[in-house]
């Protein structure tokens, strides 16, 4: 009887027994399945590919408008971590909200779950097409722009590999959190919005931290995406020092531990009643 109720308890949680081993057959199953409907859903596409190239010539723009002078930054190291945020916040995280949010409105993670894929074997084959795509085009951006920046190639390609790797699973676990909190998918067009202001807004993307007094870019390191977009630039400008360099990596694993401590407690599998 006491066994009878925890199995009910358990299925009224949402809860299932765990398939421990990963396996990449279902995962490029899943894959390639997800990367189909991308390719299908023009409107997504074109949000993925196109809107951060064309939001970079705007940047390049601004930073050409803008008072570097004493900054150590020139228009093309400002220009090109803001690219790959763009990428970032466009082709993974915003698309992937959506991403989750319609397959869960339309059963398909609650079907998923049926059959042997893992938890995390459904969430991240659901974020492999847009992450690959945000990975292909940031270095297409990277390697465009060091050319007709005059940025040349980065000093040290270990921040800018950092800066890359930890982007791209920063914006998959936190698209994955602001997805449990976004109950249609005409709404999540707009949960996405909040944390690309704020980024747009304080996180050197638009506008270099540098420009701004020491009390504000203080306040606004500790915004998700600051972290990547230092360690971006830092990689042309070697203006990161050892602590600097630690900090921005403690404070991008935080945020993407406390996504994944979201995401772990409040994810939705199934629409809500």
């Amino acid at each position: 009887m006491s066994g009878t109720t925890t199995t009910a308890r358990a299925a009224q949680r949402g809860s299932r027994p765990r398939i421990s081993s990963l396996s990449a057959r279902r995962v490029r199953a899943l894959a390639r399945a997800e990367l189909t409907l991308l390719i299908r859903n023009r409107p997504a596409l074109f949000v993925a590919l196109l809107l951060p190239t064309v939001l970079t010539f705007s940047l390049k723009t601004t930073a050409e408008q803008a008072d570097l002078s004493g900054t150590g930054l020139s228009v093309g190291t400002a220009v090109l971590p803001g690219a790959v945020g763009m990428v970032l916040l466009f082709a993974v995280y915003s698309n992937l909200v959506g991403v989750y949010v319609g397959r869960r409105e339309e059963l398909v993670l609650k079907r998923l779950r049926t059959g042997e894929a893992a938890d995390g074997e459904i969430l991240g084959a659901a974020a492999l097409p847009s992450v690959t795509i945000g990975l292909l085009q940031s270095a297409l951006l990277l390697a465009g722009g060091a050319l007709l920046l005059d940025a040349g190639a980065p000093a040290r390609p270990d921040l800018l590999l950092a800066g890359l790797v930890l982007g791209v699973v920063l914006m998959a676990v936190l698209a994955a959190a602001s997805s449990a909190f976004t109950r249609t998918t005409e709404l999540a067009q707009l949960t996405p919005m909040p944390l690309m202001l704020a980024t747009f807004a304080g996180s050197g993307v638009f506008v270099p931290l540098e420009i701004y007094p020491d009390r504000i870019a203080e306040i606004c390191r500790w915004l998700p995406m600051t972290p990547i977009t230092d360690l971006l630039r830092g990689a042309w400008t070697e203006q990161l020092g050892g602590g600097e360099t630690l900090r921005s990596l403690a404070v991008a694993l935080a945020w993407t531990a406390l996504g994944a401590y979201a995401v772990a407690k409040r994810f939705r599998w199934e629409p809500r009643r």
